[in-house]
């Protein structure tokens, strides 16, 4: 049967139309069922602390359990590697964190590209560092400890939670940047007892973990690690007021498989963005000494993409191998 042009275009038309109505509407049924979130680190960090937040307000704002999922191993890799091969369906989610950006240099042989394999969805936040030094350190700000750290050569040490880790290369930035040699002690479980007892004497700590130390007294803050001073900590200057240049931040948000649908990646970016504008949140973060940091795709794709060479370089100068 031969049908007429108008109504064979008109049909046409219609079917091409399909295939969009059909994402639109996947989108906005988007999710169904539970979702997990994958996090690459053990319960009761500050990358589960935050996922855990978010996953709550998800599962508020979108009917559906967001559960948190611990996958930890190999600096985050686990967990990473978990998403990278699971449907792009919106189903299965990333916890991407400065880690990640960190282990695209530092693991030669990854099996995967964390920049092509994980698109990103949405940042969550920017969570300040702080240079702390046990109370028994001489020096009351970053230059006094600088011509310390000058004067006793490879005496001072700096603790981390790992080589290759945020605690690490923050620590070798400054030091690269600040000409002073610290002897790094690396730690596979809590540094903190060592410390605060004296036996390590600095630290790059995410304020999340350190804030109450320092309140208390039990740690000294030097300075944070942020471009700008820290809300939580406002009378504490930053260390590029002295080092010139410095900035390091911990930065958390959401990644996905590659070729998740797009629908649901703008969608899952609306609702996280909506969520870290609501003022409960915000005073939930603030207690944390974080940092809302809304950003589209695009916008967290660039700024992933550019701490990952930010990185490398420090990484490929300072010659740090994985354990």
């Amino acid at each position: 049967m031969k049908l007429p042009r108008r109504q064979f275009l008109h049909l046409a038309a219609g079917a091409a139309a399909l295939p969009v109505l059909s994402r639109n509407a996947s989108a906005q049924t988007y999710p169904t069922r539970s979702v997990r979130l994958i996090v690459g680190f053990p319960a009761g960090n500050a990358s589960d602390i935050f996922s855990r937040l978010i996953a709550q307000s998800l599962s508020e704002r979108l009917g559906q359990q967001f559960v948190v999922e611990n996958r930890p191993g190999a600096g985050g890799n686990v967990g990473t590697e978990v998403v990278v091969r699971a449907s792009p369906d919106g189903y299965t989610l990333l916890l991407v964190l400065t880690s990640n950006a960190i282990n695209a240099t530092l693991y030669a042989n990854l099996n995967f590209d964390f920049i092509r394999n994980i698109a990103p969805v949405a940042s969550i936040v920017d969570a300040p560092y702080a240079m702390v030094v046990n109370p028994s350190v001489p020096a009351k700000s970053v230059p006094e400890f600088i011509a310390y750290a000058k004067a006793n050569p490879g005496k001072l040490n700096m603790a981390s939670a790992g080589i290759g880790g945020a605690t690490h290369v923050f620590g070798e930035l400054f030091m690269r940047m600040a000409g002073v040699n610290l002897l790094h002690v690396p730690y596979r479980g809590n540094f903190m007892p060592d410390l605060l007892g004296g036996q390590v004497q600095v630290l790059f700590a995410p304020i999340t973990h350190s804030i109450e130390y320092i309140r208390t007294g039990k740690l000294r803050a030097l300075a944070v690690t942020t471009a700008t001073r820290s809300a939580a900590l406002p009378e504490i200057p930053t260390v590029a007021e002295f080092v010139p240049g410095y900035e390091a931040s911990g930065w958390y948000g959401i990644g996905a498989p590659k070729n998740t649908p797009t629908e649901i990646i703008d969608r899952l970016n609306q609702e996280i963005n909506a969520a870290l504008a609501d003022p409960k949140m915000k005073v939930q973060l603030a207690d944390l000494g974080a940092v809302p940091m809304s950003m589209t795709p695009a916008e967290f794709g660039k700024f992933i993409a550019a701490e990952t060479e930010k990185w490398a370089k420090v990484i490929k100068a300072a010659n740090i191998q994985p354990e």
